[in-house]
């Protein structure tokens, strides 16, 4: 099949969850079909300024086609109007305004997609909230699936969002909950859904198919030994060269206030004040200050391998946003065997610890110490959590589980059969995700309703 993959910023240097998300399943689906990305040529999400090339690109042996956005954001004028517009009695037409000034707007892509969406055999949205996607499924909707990666949040009240969940043929929800959720909220006519989630990209010296040419492993079946072994380097590597000495939290993503960090900190804080011992350890792009304190240490921006062995080596991962729809850190975590703690706000995260019996979740300042507590010095509960946190990850969030999901829907929105050799070849492929963005945004304001993925 030919697919095109909609997405309001695409690259290697993206850090978000939808766009990342994207990036994931399209580097999965290019083995298997002719996939293309539709998306713009903004990397920042702040202003949608056009960074990126105009033109067609190539992304990981994925084509590319990005169109520049016709404005930039302004993102105290778009604060000021959405905090008029979730309260106050609004028109369709302000409904409109709202959509384009929180962008990115860019009209040459829907104009792109109205001549050719005939030559494509599916399309497939990503994210709910945005221009391309609330303009686009409006052009062919028939062969149209919906990724949401939604939540509950001021924006999806707009009355211009129930056309869009009516719109698409298929869709794909990434949790339960999600879909429990929106199923509640709106009329939903799809004639496909299913549940499918992300699949959980671990660098080679984790995957079953290169860990069998390790030489530490024999005929015999000693595979889990050598992760053991591999677990092990790893997290002493990453203690060593952030000297971590002691026991120590992981968060990773962005840090930024609208995904909890700014408690997170405070909470974590009280923590140490109690026990000294202690350090958060926070990854990925800063959004935001970060207190020069004893017991905290950025570790910045790391490289997948990096990633993997900072989640090897941490105690427990902090998942404190209210705000998600799968949690792509949380189910890393699960695959590496390191237990969480979620911010109980967060249905979805808190459902993945209800289901996968690997993580504890709270719902105030109190709680958080005392599960913070439990997890830093209960070597038995770690280990137990992390099983199952393993064992929940392989039965649901596996590429082959993930790839199978796309295949039923494709075939019911497409209406064409999945070659069985297309199918036979997915596991055969690893697939390494890379995250490096750019910093250039710390410091500046973000939008009120926190939606950016």
């Amino acid at each position: 099949m030919k697919i095109a993959l909609i997405v309001q910023r695409y690259g290697t240097e993206i850090l978000g969850g939808s766009e990342y998300h994207c990036r994931l399943v399209a580097e999965r689906l290019a083995h298997r079909h002719e996939v293309e990305i539709l998306t713009t040529c903004a990397r920042d999400y702040i202003t949608w300024a056009n960074d990126y090339t105009e033109g067609t690109d190539r992304v990981r042996g994925v084509t590319v086609r990005r169109f520049p956005n016709a404005l930039e954001r302004d993102i105290d004028s778009f604060n000021d109007y959405s905090n008029w517009i979730f309260s106050n009695q609004h028109s369709a037409k302000d409904e409109e305004e709202w959509l384009k000034q929180q962008g990115p707007w860019c009209p040459s892509l829907i104009e792109y997609i109205e001549k050719n969406q005939a030559s494509y055999d599916a399309l497939i949205f990503f994210t709910y909230l945005y221009a391309p996607t609330v303009l686009g499924l409006k052009v062919a909707s028939k062969r149209s699936i919906l990724v949401p990666t939604a939540h509950d949040e001021p924006a999806i009240t707009l009355d211009m969002y129930r056309d869009v969940f009516r719109a698409p043929s298929g869709i794909a929800y990434n949790t339960g909950v999600e879909r429990a959720f929106l199923q509640s909220k709106f009329s939903i006519t799809a004639k496909t859904d299913k549940i499918v989630g992300c699949g959980v990209d671990l660098p080679a010296q984790y995957s079953n198919e290169n860990a069998t040419t390790n030489n530490e492993l024999s005929q015999n079946g000693e595979t889990a030994v050598a992760r053991t072994k591999y677990a092990q380097s790893a997290a002493t590597a990453f203690r060593r060269r952030h000297r971590l000495y002691g026991p120590f939290a992981l968060y990773g993503g962005r840090i930024d206030p609208g995904k909890g960090c700014e408690e997170l900190i405070a909470h974590f804080g009280s923590y140490a004040s109690k026990h000294g011992d202690a350090t958060l350890a926070l990854m990925g792009v800063k959004l935001m200050p970060i207190p020069e304190e004893p017991y905290i240490r950025f570790a910045g921006l790391l490289s997948e391998n990096e990633r993997l062995e900072a989640l090897h080596a941490a105690n427990v991962v902090i998942v404190p946003s209210p705000y998600e729809s799968l949690s792509l850190l949380a189910l890393e975590s699960f695959a590496v065997g390191t237990p969480i703690l979620a911010n109980a706000r967060s249905d979805v995260v808190t459902d993945h610890c209800q289901r996968s019996n690997a993580g504890l979740y709270y719902a105030d300042q109190n709680e958080f110490l005392e599960c913070l507590q439990l997890l830093m010095t209960n070597e038995d509960l770690r280990s137990s959590l992390g099983t199952n946190g393993q064992a929940y990850v392989k039965a649901n969030y596996e590429w082959d589980v993930i790839m199978g999901k796309y295949d039923s829907l494709l075939r019911a929105v497409a209406g064409k059969r999945i070659p069985h050799s297309a199918r036979a070849r997915r596991q055969r492929v690893s697939s390494k995700s890379s995250r490096n963005p750019r910093s250039r945004n710390q410091g500046r304001s973000k939008p009120h309703n926190n939606n950016d993925r």
